[in-house]
């Protein structure tokens, strides 16, 4: 049997494409076509129906699909189990996250870590765009917003509390507002994303109050949010991480403190596998010794492997 046929046949079938099935696995098209052709010749059986708009498997191509597919599976396991007790930790890690918190947390992480880690390698993609970890071959995804995949296994990291802000040159021009109903009246910076909803809505103590803001800049990404907020545009809703330094220096003022907005999480999440390879191990318990330094006790949840001992000591 040549396996290298089946993960090819296996990507061409989760792809939807010969072409999809080619960048996936870093090959050319011909080549994924050719070793499909010679699957089929030597099976002696058409797995895939080829039309001009989409592939789609035959009967047979189902079946066996289905049949390769755990097994594939529990290749992959026995890979992952051997790499959860190999002394020698090395390897690539595909790790995605937004671009403020990798910018501004992440960076010296990454390179402490591969300094400690000389034989892993990272590919790191900084975007705020909506990530399929699965789909994708990601290892490990970092994001800002709730988790919902069922297929990866998530934790909450810390929370990302949000409030709206202004500069003292702007409150000086056009007055603090004093409940949420007076934002009407005021310039906004819009943060719209993938993950972050346009609207702010803020708890006046009974209920949500949602407020669509008259804006002139929208943009997608929080560091440009916050840099027009301290040139004085207007209001904007930033997460505390990211406005830290810019409130102590006196650049921008919390605004409406007893009306607090929906808040989001940091969480991180790779997918779920029998055994976790060395490799994530690692890097996950390098990042917790990262957080509990920072955040100490506001680290919200702990993977079991992580024990107590690590917990105290970080802190």
């Amino acid at each position: 049997m040549d396996l290298n046929r089946v993960q090819i046949f296996a990507q061409v079938v989760e792809q939807g494409s010969f072409t999809g099935a080619a960048k996936a696995l870093g090959l050319t098209k011909a080549t994924v076509s050719r070793k499909i052709a010679e699957l089929e010749a030597d099976t002696g059986t058409q797995l895939l129906f080829r039309t001009t708009r989409a592939l789609k498997l035959t009967e047979a191509g189902s079946s066996y699909y289905n049949r390769i597919n755990k097994i594939l599976s529990d290749l992959q396991s026995a890979e992952n189990q051997l790499s959860a007790h190999q002394q020698l930790i090395k390897g690539n890690l595909k790790i995605v996250c937004p671009i403020e918190l990798g910018q501004l947390f992440l960076g010296p992480i990454f390179a402490q870590f591969l300094t400690l880690y000389p034989d892993i390698t990272i590919d790191a993609e900084l975007t705020n765009r909506k990530v399929d970890v699965i789909e994708e071959g990601i290892d490990l995804l970092f994001q800002i917003a709730d988790a919902h995949d069922t297929r990866l296994q998530s934790y909450s990291l810390v929370n990302a509390y949000k409030s709206l802000m202004a500069s003292p040159s702007y409150l000086a021009e056009y007055g603090t507002p004093k409940v949420p109903q007076d934002l009407a009246k005021h310039k906004a910076i819009r943060l719209q994303s993938a993950h972050i909803e346009g609207a702010w809505k803020l708890f006046d103590g009974q209920s949500w109050v949602v407020i669509e803001p008259v804006t002139q800049l929208t943009v997608n990404n929080v560091t440009i949010a916050r840099e027009a907020a301290i040139a004085g545009l207007g209001i904007t809703a930033v997460p505390s991480i990211i406005a830290q330094e810019a409130v102590e220096k006196g650049y921008l003022v919390p605004l409406l403190d007893d009306y607090p907005m929906v808040q989001t999480k940091v969480v991180l999440s790779y997918p779920k596998r029998a055994y976790l390879p060395r490799k994530y191990r690692v890097f996950i318990e390098f990042i917790y010794a990262a957080l509990f330094k920072r955040w100490g006790s506001q680290v919200l949840e702990v993977p079991d492997f992580i024990g107590q001992q690590e917990q105290t000591h970080s802190r």
